[in-house]
């Protein structure tokens, strides 16, 4: 596993470093949930792949980038699932966009998950490693060092919800009135990971990505944000933190954890619900 976390730590600075000559625009491919590929994200995920590639304890890597797993080293038993550049599209906007790894023991299901990781490239690079607990890093210039331990608030003041707001259901749209009638105040970029990463370090609140008519059916749900490689790992950080998770669909045990979810494809998307425990009685109330 602390092999795995330097692989990924030196992803994270030859990713940043590349930032100095960036490879900007689009390239005429799309990756297999459909998204045009930016030449960074291609750049990102070749790095990644590289780092990752050397450790013979990864027995497959699954990218956003790549339509299939790509098998490493047979005996192997841990599983990296990634986003290389999660937030790329705001990258010509000058955006904090980051990466985003999950590693799963033998099977790629959230009940395997061992270890979420996120880094996040802004003024400071900053890295939460989160196996029993999310712990912020940040580079000095020379190694990440520790600063602290992350916890959530049992209630935030912060609102980041994603999807077209035309396309939102009555039941989303009168919750997030309800939330800023409440006197939460909006923090949202479109870079999920900026997104979580801000409600994180402040304390608390509520990040939501919901079904939306413009959604596209993807393995049984209608959602954006991809399973494996952006919705676990940060689901498994939140209720780390002391937060939930949701797909805000109640079942007949109330709103399950997206942790308890399983799908068939590596690229399945989710609607996806994350924050601080209090805000989970908007949820309740509302959906």
């Amino acid at each position: 596993m602390q092999e795995i976390i330097e692989a990924i730590k030196q992803s994270v600075l030859k990713i940043k470093q590349s930032f100095d000559s960036p490879e900007y625009g689009y390239t005429e491919l799309s990756n297999a949930s459909g998204d045009l590929q930016l030449k960074q994200d291609v750049l990102s995920d070749m790095i990644i792949t590289n780092e990752l590639s050397k450790i013979g304890s990864i027995k497959a890597i699954i990218s956003e980038e790549k339509e299939n797993p790509q098998f490493l080293y047979d005996d192997a038993k841990y599983i990296v699932a990634y986003d290389p550049l999660d937030g790329s599209s705001l990258f010509d906007v000058n955006f904090a966009v980051g990466s985003i790894f999950a590693i799963y023991e033998n099977t790629a299901e959230p009940n395997s998950l061992k270890a979420a990781i996120y880094s996040i490239y802004g003024p400071r690079t900053q890295l939460v490693v989160c196996i029993n607990e999310p712990k912020l890093y940040e580079y000095d210039g020379k190694e990440f060092k520790f600063l602290k331990d992350l916890k959530l608030n049992e209630k935030g003041k912060l609102n980041a919800t994603g999807g077209t707001q035309k396309d939102w259901s009555k039941a989303h749209k009168a919750m997030i009135d309800k939330i800023f009638s409440d006197g939460y105040r909006l923090r949202y970029s479109g870079a999920m990971v900026s997104d979580l990463h801000q409600i994180l370090i402040k304390g608390g609140g509520l990040f939501s990505y919901p079904n939306t008519s413009e959604a596209t059916l993807n393995d049984g749900k209608l959602g954006k944000l991809r399973a494996l490689f952006e919705v676990f790992p940060f689901a498994y950080i939140y209720e780390k933190a002391g937060g939930f998770s949701s797909d805000g669909i109640k079942g007949s045990k109330g709103y399950e954890s997206l942790l308890n979810l399983k799908f068939s494809t590596i690229h399945a998307s989710t609607p996806c619900y994350l924050g601080s425990i209090s805000e989970k009685a908007y949820l309740d109330e509302y959906l």
